[in-house]
């Protein structure tokens, strides 16, 4: 594996007796997992079992029941929502994105990444739910995130995008990157780890 770039060196994950309640519910506890760089993860099971609520936990959105979560650096969170301003156009919206994440120089290769700079100029409301998935995801490649956190990433997508994200997931890895996601079936990672809720 080549020497991953300085942005993405990063200690693996850990999480220890993870437990997590939503709505008065236990959805699942004691999950013990480490995620090391270059390494993804798959999340299985059936709906209602804690694939989205996990990585939401993961991402900082949720605080888990019991457990704790160490290292992995910073995330890239893809959910169901891509939170996409109607009125804005594409570029704008991923302008102020990797603006935040200090990833402006990164923006052009990740929209070229996942073909979408040829959308540039169209407000957001206008974008099928492909181009809209593929935004959100062009959105965590310009983070520079080394951590990768994807809610069923190839909903949405067609045979030719659902290459372009197994590539662009390939050189994460290969870069020292991990990921982490939520799937149905075969997302195109190549020997994943699998942990099965439910």
């Amino acid at each position: 594996m080549s020497q991953p770039p300085a942005d993405l060196l990063a200690e693996p994950l850990v999480a220890t007796d993870l437990a997590c309640q939503r709505g008065g519910r236990l959805l699942f506890e004691g999950l013990n997992f480490r995620v090391s760089p270059g390494e993804a993860l798959h999340l299985i099971g059936p709906n209602g079992t804690g694939k989205s609520s996990l990585l939401r936990l993961l991402a900082g959105l949720l605080a888990p029941a019991a457990g704790s979560i160490a290292g992995g650096g910073p995330r890239g969170f893809l959910g169901h929502d891509v939170a996409l301003k109607p009125r804005m156009t594409l570029e704008a919206e991923l302008t102020h994105w990797a603006r935040l994440d200090e990833g402006l120089a990164r923006l052009p290769g990740a929209m070229a990444a996942m073909n979408v700079a040829g959308l540039a100029a169209v407000p957001c409301r206008h974008l099928s739910s492909g181009q809209r998935r593929r935004a959100g995801l062009a959105r965590v490649i310009a983070s520079g995130a080394p951590l990768w956190l994807l809610d069923e990433p190839t909903a949405g997508l067609d045979t030719a995008s659902s290459a372009l994200l197994a590539a662009a997931m390939a050189a994460h890895r290969e870069g020292g990157g991990m990921i982490i996601a939520a799937v149905h079936g075969d997302i195109g990672l190549d020997a994943p780890k699998v942990l099965a809720l439910g």
